[in-house]
Parts: C-alpha cells; structure tokens; sequence
C-alpha cells in the first residue's frame, strides 16, 4: 500500500469560534496552492504573515502561512498550514479556496494515514496520534506520548527480533539434516525460548495497563432499588451528578460519569434497580440496566449491610460471564452499626462501606485497581489497544506451541511454522504485516485534519 499521488486538505481545528483556526494541506500540489493563494510561497520551516486571497484576488482573511517541503514532515510529503482568524465561514471560504485549487477534502485519519504509508511512524505510533487527542487524564496523555515516541512499538520489535532469531536457528537445522549434530537438542535453545515467552508475558501485562489507560474502565453499578446505588455514584463522582429520595425506583434510566482513579478513567454508569414492576419507563430501564451489567468491566454489586446478598442478588450473580469482574459493595454500614473493611466473601471481594457519609469509599477505590490489576502509571507507562492485546496473546500461544513441539517430538517443521505466525502477530502490531481493511479501521476513527 502507498499513499495517494493526490492532494489532500482539511480544517485542523475543531469546529467554532476561536481565536486560530488552521487549514492544512499536503501532497504534491501544495507549492501551488501556496503560490495561487499567497502569491508566492514562503521561506520553508519560518512562519510568512500573508493575505490569503480568493480567485478574484479578493482578501478572504490575513494570517500565518507555513510550507514545509517533502520529505522531512509529518506525512512525507509537502505541507501548507494556513493559521488565520478561527470563525467558521472564514475557515470554510478558505478550505473552499484550497479545494477550488485543486485539493481534495482529507478523510477522517488521512494526514496521519500518510505518515504511516510514507514510512514516518509505524503503526501502533499512528494510533497513539488519536490516543494523544483523546486522553482522558493526564497519565494518559503521557502514556500516549511514549507510545508516539515509540515506546512500544521498540518492545515489539526487540520480541520480533528474537523470534527472527529463533526461526533462523530452527531453519537452519531443517535445512541441514545431513549434519550428525541435533540442533534442536540444545538446551541453549530451549533456554531462548523460556526467555522470549517471559519477556512476551511480561509485555502483555504492560499492554493491559496501556489499553486500560487508553480505553478507561466501564463500572456499573447495579442492585436492587433502594439499597444506595446512586449515593454511591455521587460519593464515586464526588458531585450530586444523580437524584437521591427515599422513593424506590427513582432512577429509570442509565446515568453516567467519567472520572479518573491515579490517572486510570472511570466510566461509571449508574442503573435502574432490578425489580418486578409494571411501570412501563421503570420497565426500560431496568432492560437497560440488564445491556450494561452484560457489558461491563467491573460491575459494583450494591447490597444493604444489614440484609446482604439476597436470592435476587444471586441470580443476577449467575447470570453474570465468568470474564466480568465483581464487587460487591454493602453499603449503609452506618445504619448497620458496621466498620468500614473489604474482605474476600462468597462471590469476591466484598466492601462494606457509607455511600453517603463517606467510610469506606477509599478501600473500593483500591479495591477497584486491584480487581483490574492497574498499577499508578510510572515513567514507562504507555498506551496500548485491544487489538494489540490480542496479537500479544496469539504470538505468546504460538511460542508456547513451539515450546511444546522442542520439548516433545522436536519435529522442527512444526516449531518453525509456530515461530513464524508468532512473528506475523507481533508485526500486525506496527503495521508490518497489515491489510487495508485495518487500516481502514483504525484511521476511520480519527478526527478529520490529524
């Protein structure tokens, strides 16, 4: 795949009023467009205060003009930025001029897409573009800067080298059966393999850490009506972002919040308490609240302390997927006569807690972080997405195939086959081995301009 011979050009602010608002442009036709529209094109890398004018000759708006010539941008290619004031028609009287000039209107992801097919970042330093954008926390932010920096993306390629390594090893001795030695004998060799499904296992539990930073964590909170839920939502948000009564079946509809635990983000979604009624919007509701406890990370399991888990409790608990985590909270241990502690009951972790006074709320945080293994962020933090999880998973099983067919029946043929889809899961990561359908994908969910 290579990156089209045509001219591209979006509006690379978000749309608005502002102060600044940036048209951009690369490909091949940009000088031309700098000349058509500037009447000459600037210095190359130094900011040119000119007059933008339409075909007329007439002044369309006055700003900043900046060319920067192939090959050492950020698409490879020749790029015009025009900053000038950021009011919508202007913005649009001067993309339509650019269009007019020859250029086409950018997809969403296409600057970026360029970069990539134009050999300037690989991959998963693409996707760490729109993870920079999109950060939710300020440790995500930082965790999406060394992935753009190429964090990552140097740990995928150290793990592909050693199993290119390996490959050639376990090759040469296919290629070589006549030699009276057994190459595939040599516990140096298993040794190797022992090291690399290590340092495998070892970047997976990174990249869980980097997609949650990324993607954040989906939190429902569930139970029956009455037993605390959406104090708990408040207590969590740290706001009165949901109405609390004493009236049973006050919620009716999923409400949610987005906060951040040491840089990890929430997504907190309060839900309809679960029980028998023949109120036709409470009815929704609880449907409602049934589709997001199927989707959920986490799910926070609200009970009365002084009650328990009910048989209603529990067959909601049934129906819950061996993959979803579980909390469940006893709340009102105030009213219980209780003291705030989590302990390990029948289904989990248990926390007994205040929702509306407060006790207790730190140790479900914890709690919280514990159940999904996040750790605060630390200087080789970075972002990572669910896609590269996967691939880590399938090259980690193919290397423990390999290992099996060593230790086994040694059939050398088999372990290199292992070895090499290891190694092609691993380049799905940074795009060595991709397809445009992936491409496709991953672009299509940028902003357009980036």
């Amino acid at each position: 795949m290579q990156a089209g011979d045509d001219t591209i050009a979006a509006i690379a602010t978000p749309p608005g009023r502002g102060g600044i608002g940036i048209v951009r442009v690369s490909g091949p036709n940009a000088e031309f467009i700098a000349k058509s529209l500037l009447g000459a094109v600037p210095v190359p890398r130094a900011a040119a205060y000119r007059d933008f004018h339409d075909a007329g000759g007439q002044v369309i708006d006055t700003g900043i003009a900046l060319y920067f010539p192939s090959p050492r941008t950020f698409t490879g290619e020749n790029i015009l930025e025009l900053q000038g004031h950021g009011g919508p028609v202007v913005m649009d009287l001067l993309l339509a001029r650019v269009l007019e000039l020859g250029a086409r209107q950018a997809q969403p992801g296409e600057f970026s897409q360029r970069a990539f097919l134009n050999g300037k970042m690989d991959l998963a330093q693409a996707e760490a573009v729109a993870d920079l954008i999109d950060s939710a926390t300020a440790t995500a932010a930082r965790g999406a800067q060394r992935s753009l920096a190429g964090d990552f993306s140097r740990k995928v390629r150290a793990l592909s080298r050693q199993i290119a390594e390996l490959r050639a090893y376990v090759e040469a001795a296919i290629d070589f059966p006549e030699e009276e030695i057994d190459f595939l004998a040599d516990k140096t060799l298993l040794g190797r393999l022992d090291a690399l499904a290590e340092e495998l296992k070892q970047t997976l539990a990174s990249t869980r850490q980097g997609v949650l930073l990324q993607e954040g964590l989906r939190v429902v909170i569930a139970g029956q009506p009455n037993v605390g839920k959406s104090s708990l939502l408040n207590a969590l948000a740290g706001s009165d972002t949901a109405i609390v009564t004493h009236l049973p079946g006050t919620t009716r509809d999923l409400l949610r919040e987005q906060i951040h635990l040491d840089g990890l983000p929430l997504h907190i979604i309060d839900t309809a308490g679960l029980r028998h009624t023949e109120d036709l919007v409470e009815q929704h509701g609880i449907h409602r609240a049934r589709g997001a406890i199927a989707e959920a990370d986490v799910l926070l399991l609200v009970v009365e302390a002084g009650t328990g888990i009910t048989e209603t409790d529990r067959a909601l608990l049934a129906e819950l997927e061996p993959a979803r985590r579980c909390i469940v909270v006893r709340n009102k241990i105030d009213l219980a006569g209780e003291a705030a502690t989590i302990y390990t009951g029948e289904f989990g972790p248990e926390v007994a807690l205040s929702a509306k006074l407060g006790p207790g709320i730190e140790l479900l945080r914890e709690c919280l972080k514990k159940q999904t293994g996040y750790e605060q962020g630390g200087e080789g933090a970075f972002t990572a997405r669910r896609r590269h999880l996967d691939a880590l998973r399938r090259a980690e099983q193919h290397v423990a195939v390999a290992h099996q067919c060593l230790q086994g029946s040694r059939a050398g043929e088999l372990m290199a086959e292992d070895l090499r889809s290891a190694q092609h899961a691993l380049g799905e990561i940074t795009g060595e081995f991709s397809n445009e359908e992936l491409l496709d994908l991953v672009f299509s969910e940028f902003c357009i301009g980036k």
